[in-house]
Formats: structure tokens, C-alpha cells, sequence
């Protein structure tokens, strides 16, 4: 399981806030969030892409930053929260480098899935749902790739890899950096 040491903001003194994913320490200046804040309310945009800005900033959207974000925008935080967590592109976790997304629609289960799964979770020493440790790949179970014909099939960092067998999928997590 990854353990991550919270963000903390403070409004006083140097106003930043770090956290620790994995081994790697981030500073982020507390402005630089207000400023997606102000820009957001400029372009009048609302609070779905006001949490797409703060999450490509920071990677995730801890607690922590939607608590601030629900200070700053003046709405309640359950509001803030609920829409983060109703939505499956945001993230109150840190995600991997890599995205491993394996299919396990009827076909590809079917034609393997399971298999594949077992070499993924091995391999990586998680299971769907999970972040390494050192932050070098997330695993996520999807149903439908829309890639059937490719079966069993797995989107890798955006990008659909099919026909996958055992042998393959290893040689791709070896791969990875």
C-alpha cells in the first residue's frame, strides 16, 4: 500500500504546501493555486475544470487541496468532494508514472484476462486499484476497451495494446522505467 504524508497549507509565514509520494518530496507555492482559482473565475469556468487544472498541477487532488479550493471558491467542501469523487478522471490518490488499465470485458476474460491479471499483479506486487510504491505504475481493472477483436487486450499509458499473452505483458512491465 502507498503511504503518503499529507499536504499541509498554510496561510502564514512561506505559504507552501509538500507532500510525499512515495520517496519524491513536492513544493507547490499555495499561490500558484490560487492563481488556477483566479484564472478559472476569469474565464468563468466552472468546478469540474477548475479541478482538472488543479489536478494536472499537482498530480492527484489531495483533501487538503480541496479543502482549500472550497475556502477559496466559497462553496461547501461537500459539494467540492462530491463532485471530485463522482467523476472517475479525478484522483484523491497518487497515481503511478504508468497506467495499466486491463480489460476484463466478456472477451477479453474470456480469451485470457485472467492470466494476464496474475502476471500484472506479480510482477508489479499490487492489486487493481493500486499505486506501487514507488510510483512507477497504477493497475486498474476497466470492462470494455472497445478493442474486442484484440482480445485480451490492456491500454498502457493511453495506448491499447492487444493480443496480449503472458510472455508480452512481462516484456511491456519490463519496459517500463
Amino acid at each position: 500500500m502507498l503511504l503518503v504524508k499529507h499536504i499541509t497549507i498554510t496561510k502564514e509565514g512561506k505559504e507552501v504546501r509538500c507532500v510525499t509520494k512515495g520517496t519524491k518530496e513536492v513544493e507547490l507555492d499555495i499561490k500558484e493555486l490560487e492563481d488556477i482559482v483566479n484564472k478559472a473565475k476569469e474565464e468563468n469556468l466552472g468546478l469540474i475544470p477548475l479541478l482538472q487544472r488543479t489536478q494536472e498541477v499537482i498530480g492527484y487532488l489531495p483533501k487538503e487541496a480541496l479543502v482549500a479550493l472550497s475556502e477559496m471558491l466559497h462553496i461547501p467542501y461537500s459539494k467540492v468532494f462530491g463532485v471530485a469523487t463522482f467523476y472517475a478522471q479525478f484522483h484523491l490518490t497518487p497515481r503511478g508514472r504508468h497506467v495499466i488499465q486491463q480489460c476484463d470485458g466478456t472477451a477479453c476474460h474470456v480469451k485470457g484476462g485472467p492470466r494476464i491479471r496474475r502476471v500484472i499483479e506479480e510482477k508489479l506486487g499490487i492489486s487493481p486499484g493500486e499505486t506501487t510504491e514507488d510510483l512507477k505504475a497504477t493497475y486498474e481493472i476497466v470492462y470494455c476497451l472497445g478493442s474486442c477483436g484484440l482480445a485480451p487486450a490492456a491500454m498502457i499509458d493511453g495506448k491499447v495494446i492487444g493480443r496480449l499473452t503472458q510472455e508480452k505483458m512481462k516484456r511491456i512491465l519490463d519496459s517500463m522505467e
